[in-house]
Formats: C-alpha cells, structure tokens, sequence
C-alpha cells in the first residue's frame, strides 16, 4: 500500500505537465463530474481498505457495535460538514438557497462531526474501547484520492491557493498562478500516512493513538493552509475553518500537553 501511494506522488509531474489533456479526456468520459467521480471512488477505496484491516486485526470491538458507531460518525458527519461549509461565507450561502446548503460541504467538518457521532454513539450503547484506530488508514486515503479530484477540478473547487509568484504557482483554471493546496495536502497526506503505519508496527501504542495523530497533525496542517486560501469570511482574521481546528486542539489538549512533556524530557535526556 506504501509502494502504491508513493508511485502516485512521483507521477505528479507528469499530472502536471498534461492537466488540460487529462481535465479534457476526464471531461469527456464523466461529463464534468470529475470530482464526484473521485468523490465516490475515494468512499469505496476507503471502505474496501477498512474492511480489509478490519480482517486482519484482532479488533476487540463486536461487529454490531462497529456498526453503531459506523452509523453515528456518518450522521456526526453528515452534519457537521455542512455547518461548518455553511460558515466558511454564510451570507453568501444562504443567498444561494437550501438545496446549495444540502450539497455544499467540507471534510474538516465531517471528520470533527464525525469524531462526536462515534463519541455519542460509543456513549449510547456503552461501548469503551477506543475505535479510532482501524479508521486511520482507510481516511488518509479516502482523502488522498479525493484531493485528486479537487485538484483536476481547479477553481471549481475552493481547493486553491492564493495568487503566488512562487515556484508552486500554478494556473488551476482562471490564468492565475496559484498555489495548488490539494496538492500541498496530497503530499502531506502521503507521508502521514506512511509515518503512521510506520507507527501501526510498534505494540506498545495506547489504544486510539493513531488517530489522534492523525487529527492533530492533520487540523495543525489545514489551520496553517488556510493562511493561503482565498477566503473571504474572516471573524478576527481567521476563517471558519481554523475556528473549527482551534476546536479540535481544545478536544485533544491533554494528548498535546503529553506530546509536549515526552518531547521536551526527551531533548532533555540529550
């Protein structure tokens, strides 16, 4: 799986080289729907990965509680996604009408959403083993192939960047150089992902650890990212987004402060 991901990070180049071939032969094929088409793919590909995971670990959690849970992080995220697009410009959604609202949505909400469905859901049938683990994986990669889609959707999408004149700037569809989030956050993905099976190896991990990596580097990297994104809803200079990522950090405090505490008697022991 490794080798896999890694071979599509060194084919970007040539993604890059020809995009208005591929946007123009993809366009054909899926009649603009390129990035429902990744959209779907990503769901399935993560699920098949999930399944697969789930087979070869002990997991210690029933199969109908797993299903519970399942359902409360797809209501958790259902929701929340959709809140927190609807705040990233409200004024501007709301002018565009209910059924925008129902299709507009974001991944930051549906993984913070996500995560408090499983934490209800956990709570309602009395479950206390941590489950984000087996997850890990299987939405790393749901969200690598999904940014594939965002990226060939250029402007589409609001996956860009701000105008640079930086090396990175490239034109995503409106004759501006820009920078190309989705790909900034495909290869962040990439060695998160990697890092983080490196990290499945070990035995001595505290249960649920894997995902709270996860989402604390990850939120760290979108609340960062969003300082080059063309937003235009800002409440004290920072954007629905970061709000929900200071959130995240604020739900995972203590993980952090232990983070820092090892860190720091590690550099203290040099």
């Amino acid at each position: 799986m490794i080798q896999f991901i890694s071979i599509q990070i060194l084919s970007f180049p040539l993604l890059l080289l020809s995009r208005v071939e591929i946007l123009d032969w993809l366009g054909e094929i899926f009649g603009g729907g390129i990035h429902l088409f990744f959209e779907y793919l990503a769901f399935f590909v993560a699920f098949r990965y999930y399944i697969f995971l789930r087979k070869k670990s002990n997991d210690v959690i029933s199969s109908t509680n797993r299903l519970s849970i399942i359902i409360g992080a797809v209501f958790g995220a259902l929701l929340l996604s959709r809140v927190v697009a609807f705040l990233e410009d409200p004024i501007f959604h709301y002018q565009l009408g209910f059924l925008h609202l129902l299709n507009n949505k974001t991944i930051m909400g549906g993984l913070f959403g996500g995560l408090l469905g499983v934490e209800l859901a956990k709570k309602i049938i009395g479950e206390k083993q941590s489950s984000g683990d087996l997850f890990t994986l299987p939405i790393i990669l749901g969200i690598i192939i999904g940014r594939i889609g965002c990226f060939l959707s250029g402007t589409d999408e609001f996956t860009y960047g701000m105008v640079t004149k930086s090396i990175f700037g490239m034109d995503l569809g409106d004759g501006l150089l820009r920078h190309p989030i989705a790909l900034y956050e495909i290869a962040f993905l990439t060695l998160l992902f990697i890092l983080i099976h490196q990290f499945k190896k070990k035995k001595k991990l505290e249960s649920g650890l894997l995902f709270k990596l996860f989402m604390i580097s990850y939120f760290a990297f979108r609340f960062l990212i969003e300082f080059i994104k063309p937003n235009t809803f800002l409440v004290l200079g920072l954007s629905s987004i970061q709000y929900l990522c200071v959130l995240c950090f604020l739900y995972y405090a203590t993980t952090i402060r232990n983070a820092f505490v090892y860190v720091f008697k590690k550099l203290h022991l040099l």
